[in-house]
């Protein structure tokens, strides 16, 4: 029998369920958190552990290391540096947080304060509305009007707020068709999920559509693919009853307006392009492709470049490649494959039947197909709420596949 965990260890697993669960709604409280529980475990004395992925994880932070030591930039590329932090989530929530009934309770919490958060968002949108009124927009004109401007929850972004939300609804989906025995306050949780689906679509992060739909084709697809090849026939026949600004954002994506960021996405990329062939093994160093984006710009792009924002290269596959090289960037893509490989592997070995484990495993292979879809149009990753969130679900899908954590099966019916 092994020896009862001290107090010092308790309260760093508390710490790091505190962090792991603020995150929804604050960035600072979690990194507080997040100090507080690394310095409880440091005193505790426990062993430090880390999934499987721990050293494709080291190589690609040792390649960011190499790429700002050899940029000549060390003090603009240090907010990347300061980074590293982030992924001391992941090392908490793996070492601390091994009792199953509290993995289960950080993903129900998740959905509570991601549907309390949807909540303001929408009241932020019905605001939205009430502002276009006032200032006589007209119901064609909302689009423009909304469209630069959109919800944000309590984030300081839509982009971040959509992509919380996603992953919040991702896992909540995941619990609801694979976790053991779900059936207590269903009700609420499906309303939780109604909410936060609700925002999402409000937000109108088209990468963001993109990355859930490719996460809820595939938790459709293992549960029942009857549903899964359904599905698309009721979002495209739920796109054609929506409100007017809601379809137009959805025809944006292949009928941009000028207000629309297809453009300036093209730009950015192409730039990033020229970047990486100038500097393919260690890249410009971090935050260098905005700091020296517009010495890249291809020649033949006429000027004024058009409206968008050019602090990054809006493709985390570019961004990293151009900041740290191609190796490093091919790291982190080996390293996200492997992740969804370790877990497609767990599922074999579970046995038949709901069990917490199988909707951990899934809703980890559902957020990695998320981060994967939607970093071909957004630096997903290097937005710091999105990377703890994403550290989080791995840290607890590794957790699925641990024996010295105890699961429980069920085999009734939702």
């Amino acid at each position: 029998m092994s020896p009862a965990p001290s107090l010092t260890f308790r309260a760093a697993g508390w710490l790091a369920f505190a962090s792991a669960a603020a995150i929804v709604f604050s960035i600072a409280a979690s990194q507080i958190l997040l100090g507080a529980s690394l310095a409880a475990l440091l005193l505790s004395r426990q062993r430090l552990r880390l999934p499987p992925v721990k050293w494709p994880l080291a190589v690609f932070l040792l390649g960011t290391l190499l790429a700002w030591l050899a940029s000549g930039h060390l003090g603009a590329g240090m907010p990347q540096i300061k980074k590293i932090y982030v992924f001391a989530e992941l090392l908490v929530v793996f070492t601390c947080l091994r009792d199953a009934k509290w993995i289960r309770r950080l993903f129900l919490v998740w959905a509570g304060f991601a549907g309390l958060t949807a909540l303001w968002g929408c009241v932020q949108f019905a605001g939205k509305i009430h502002e276009a009124r006032a200032l006589g927009v007209s119901v064609s004109g909302f689009y423009n009007f909304y469209v630069a401007e959109r919800i944000r929850g309590f984030t300081s972004h839509w982009n971040t707020f959509s992509a919380e939300e996603m992953f919040a609804l991702i896992m909540l989906a995941s619990f609801l068709l694979f976790a053991r025995a779900p059936r207590s306050w269903i009700w609420l949780k499906v309303a939780c999920g109604l909410l936060i689906a609700l925002a999402v679509l409000l937000a109108e992060t088209r990468g963001v559509w993109a990355a859930t739909a490719a996460a809820g084709l595939y938790l459709l697809w293992v549960w029942k693919r009857k549903v899964a090849l359904v599905a698309p026939v009721l979002v495209a026949a739920a796109i054609i009853a929506s409100p007017a600004p809601i379809r137009e954002r959805f025809r944006s994506i292949v009928q941009p307006k000028q207000v629309d960021s297809n453009q300036f996405r093209i730009v950015v990329w192409r730039t990033g392009v020229l970047m990486i062939e100038a500097h393919p093994w260690l890249g410009l160093g971090p935050e260098q492709p905005h700091a020296q984006f517009q010495q890249w710009v291809p020649r033949d792009i006429p000027r004024p470049l058009p409206d968008g924002y050019y602090g990054h290269l809006h493709n985390v596959y570019l961004e990293y490649a151009a900041e740290r090289g191609i190796p490093t960037a091919l790291v982190m893509l080996w390293l996200l494959i492997q992740i969804a490989v370790n877990f497609r592997r767990g599922l074999r070995t579970l046995p038949p039947g709901r069990d917490d484990r199988r909707f951990l495993l899934h809703g980890g292979i559902a957020v990695v197909l998320a981060v994967l879809a939607e970093g071909f149009v957004e630096y997903n990753l290097g937005d710091s709420e999105v990377l703890t969130m994403f550290l989080v679900v791995i840290a607890c899908g590794y957790l699925a596949l641990e024996k010295d954590v105890a699961w429980e099966t069920y085999s009734g019916r939702l």
